[in-house]
Order: structure tokens, then sequence, then C-alpha cells
């Protein structure tokens, strides 16, 4: 039974702010149910460690750069049978806020120290160092604040084999270079083949560099971070290491996000019952305050507010929606001037137009489940996982050609209409007019309704669980292991 040794800063719904705490949530438990043996290890936030129910200390570990002890707090992953350990140092991490920002929105200044302490523990339990008697064959580490994982376990007689992640290459985990010494790092390490990245030290090349095998969330993603435009300055280290790159796209949940059996929207439908989706979206008209008015067009979005996700492509789009009888509703928090913006236009367009602030995972149920279109204008996308909630609720995604959103959204052509194959509204270029365009063609389609509920019922049928790609892990896992052997 291969052992993995799983390590993220976030796992919904112990703490999540994104993609990846919604993979780490769910994969851990999909390996499992393939005959992997996991350890999920994640920070002992506050919010974490609440959220985790009863809890045993398995472990105290040192570190030299500590005065007192990390203590290893294990616990069931809630809805799975994956042990979490949590790992539970006060001045680190028992702190309002969240887990990368502070209460008021700004980095956390002791991040660096924070996040390598997470790789220090991860390595403590991948040697054998950290009084448990359970080792792993394969540390699976995911996005920035995991990357020093494999730095401190490069000089080890005896380590497993490593894997690394990419989430999302635009977040790197940059800090100034005195941090190197801070964290005890020898000063060898300071070069452009190791953690030096333009003169700052790069959290991420620890995992780019010193991992026997790299990943990242869609085929597609992994071809564009090897380009000047989407690979962040690292794009020469990843054609360096094309050979050990692969794009596995994320699966969802399918259980969590199920319309058939979901307790969180008003009623349950599948592709066979998709009129009882017109309940959900009637309920959503009535819960933002939109006119209730079963023919409009009602779009959802369910963001991030930045700029990467295209909201000022989306908001570009509002004049041209109101001409006719579209509906919008947007959810999400970010950039503070997006989020004004929003709020306006809810005030200036009662009934049409409504936001809300913030982020609750009920309410993006049931938007999923209430909406006719789902909008995701991205400029870029790694993998994205609301556009394959979209497809499994029935809410047609209207998506840029990029990343994941490419690999799993196929668009409404004349051609892929007659051959049976579309599923949603694909669109090229980062313009308002090219966004306009799709929108054009995903409400002419919604005129339509045999052609509409056709490619609604496409997208139900489609299979996003993690099952397969959970296999593909595995794969990767044995790669690695080669590799290292």
């Amino acid at each position: 039974m291969l052992k993995v040794l799983f390590v993220a800063s976030e796992a919904h719904p112990l703490i999540k702010t994104g993609g990846l705490g919604d993979v780490a949530g769910s994969l851990p438990a999909a390996l499992q149910a393939q005959g992997c043996e996991v350890r999920l290890l994640l920070p002992g936030y506050r919010a974490a460690i609440e959220r985790a129910g009863p809890v045993t200390t398995v472990a105290r570990i040192a570190s030299p750069q500590l005065a007192g002890h990390i203590h290893l707090l294990e616990c069931r992953l809630p809805d799975t049978e994956v042990t979490a350990w949590l790992a539970d140092y006060g001045p680190a991490y028992d702190r309002a806020g969240g887990p990368y920002l502070d209460p008021l929105g700004h980095p956390w200044e002791d991040n660096a120290e924070r996040f390598a302490l997470l790789a220090h523990v991860a390595a403590a339990i991948a040697l054998g160092q950290a009084g448990v008697s359970w080792q792993p064959d394969v540390v699976h580490a995911n996005d920035w604040q995991t990357g020093l994982t494999p730095v401190f376990m490069m000089n080890a007689a005896q380590r497993p084999a490593t894997v690394f992640t990419i989430h999302n290459l635009a977040y790197q985990g940059l800090f100034d270079q005195a941090m190197l010494a801070r964290l005890g790092l020898p000063e060898s390490l300071w070069t452009p083949q190791a953690l030096e990245f333009h003169g700052q030290l790069s959290f991420i090349k620890g995992g780019l560099v010193f991992c026997d095998m790299l990943s990242t969330v869609s085929p597609t993603y992994a071809r564009e971070i090897q380009t000047p435009d989407l690979g962040f300055g690292l794009d020469g280290l990843l054609r360096y290491r094309t050979d050990r790159l692969v794009g596995i796209l994320n699966g969802i949940d399918d259980k969590e996000w199920d319309p058939a059996h979901d307790p969180q929207i008003s009623r349950n439908y599948d592709f066979n019952r998709i009129r009882e989706k017109l309940t959900n979206k009637r309920a959503l008209q009535v819960e933002y305050g939109l006119t209730p008015d079963p023919r409009a067009p009602l779009i959802g979005m369910v963001s991030r507010l930045v700029r990467q996700k295209g909201v000022d492509l989306a908001l570009a789009s509002v004049p041209y929606l109101l001409q006719g009888p579209a509906q919008l509703v947007f959810l999400g928090l970010g950039d503070r001037d997006y989020e004004n913006t929003l709020q306006a236009l809810a005030k200036r367009h009662p009934g049409r137009v409504a936001a809300r602030i913030g982020y609750d995972e009920a309410a993006a149920h049931r938007i999923e489940s209430g909406a006719d279109m789902f909008l995701m204008p991205s400029r870029f996308e790694p993998c994205g996982l609301n556009q394959l909630y979209s497809l499994r609720y029935g809410t047609v995604p209207i998506v840029r050609r990029v990343g994941g959103l490419a690999d799993t959204v196929v668009d409404a052509t004349e051609e892929n209409q007659r051959a049976a194959t579309a599923t949603g509204i694909v669109f090229d270029g980062d313009s308002p007019a090219a966004l306009v365009a799709a929108l054009a063609r995903a409400l002419s389609l919604y005129r339509d309704p045999n052609r509409w509920v056709s490619l609604m019922v496409r997208g139900m049928q489609q299979d996003f669980s993690w099952r397969a790609s959970a296999q593909r892990y595995i794969d990767l896992y044995h790669s690695a292991r080669q590799l290292h052997h």
C-alpha cells in the first residue's frame, strides 16, 4: 500500500480560501479510496482546530528556530476516512484572521516563518524524525506555502519520493534575502539554480527545483506556464524540467456537489428532472431581490474579485446585458474597487442586479442551482472548479479559452452542437467586446429551448469526479519513486 503525506496550507472543510482548499479536502479521500494510505498535514490554525472536533496529540516536534515544541494533533478530516494532522504552534497559527492575511487584509508579516514551519514538520515526518511510527513513501507538497518541504529533506541519506503541485503560479512566496539565514537555510541555496529569484527568496522554487516530479491542475495550464505570458518569470525553469511536469485535471467532490442530493438548495433535481431547476431559480431571485421571472436569463458569478478572474470584463458587459431581460447575481470578495462598483450597480438596478460581498459556501450552491448561466471570463485559470460545478448543476458556463476552462468546456459551435459534444460557451481574447459576443451567443441559444436543454443535459452527464484524476496522481507517485530510486 502506497503511503502518501499530503501537505497543504488549507483543506475544506477545516479551512478554505479557494481551489486549493477544495482539492486538499477531496483528493486525499479519493486517493485513499483507490488503495493509498494518506495522511493530510495542515497548519494548526485556530479556526481549523475548532472545526476539527476531537483531537489527540500524537507527537511533540522540536525545531532549532523555535523556543517551544510543535504539537502534532490528530483528527479525522470531516466526512472522510482520512487522518489529518494539524501542526499546532500557537505563536504561528493561533490568531484571528485568515490563513494568509490579517483581519485588515494584509499578508501576515511572519508568513515566511509560518510556512517554513509547516515544511519543517512535513520533512520531520517524512524522515522519521517526528516521533510518529508512520513514514510516507511519497510526500506531495502543494503551492508555495509548502515549497521548502523538499529543501529541508535534500541532504537526507534516505528520503521519500517528492511531488509538487502548482495550483496557481502567480503566487510564489517571495521574501527578502535576509530570510534565508533566519530560516536556517544554507548560503549555497542563494543562486538562481536554487531559491534565489531576482534578488528575493522564492518558496515556490523550492518545490519546482527540488521535487522529483511536478504537476499542475490541467493539461493546458501545464503548457501555458512554460510560456513568458503565464510563466511569471519561471517559464525557463519549467521548460528545463518539462520532462518532469504533467497536467492533471482537478476533480470535484461529486457528493458535495450533487444537485440530486444537495441539502443546501431549494429543490433537488437531475438531468431527468431538469424542470425542477426552475424552483431553485425562483428561490434565488427571491433571495437576492431580483424580479421573479422564469423566462429572464439569470447569470451568476461566484469569484474572487480580482483582475485575474476577468471581473473588469464582467462589469463592462453589464450595460449590454441590461439592454435585454437578463438578470445578474454576483458573490465574492477581493479588490475593494470591484466590491464598491458591484454594490453601486446593484443599488442602481434593483430587481436586475444583485451583489453579495463575502464568501458563503451554501450561497455558492444556491447560485449554481438557480442560475441559467455561469460567468468565468478569467485571464488565466489553472483549472477552475466553478465551471465543473456549473456543468454538474445544468448551469451553462461561459468561459474564456484558457487553462482548465479550455480543457473542460466544449464550445457550442454549430459543428459541436451537431456532434452532440457542446457543453458551454467558450471565447477567445480578453476584451469586453469578446465577452459581449460570447454572451450574445449564449442568449441566442437560451431563446431556443430545445438546444438550451440539450446543452444543460450534456453538461450534467459529464464525469469530473476525482476517480480518474486520483489514478493519474498514483501513476505520478510511482514515476517519482522510480526517478528517486
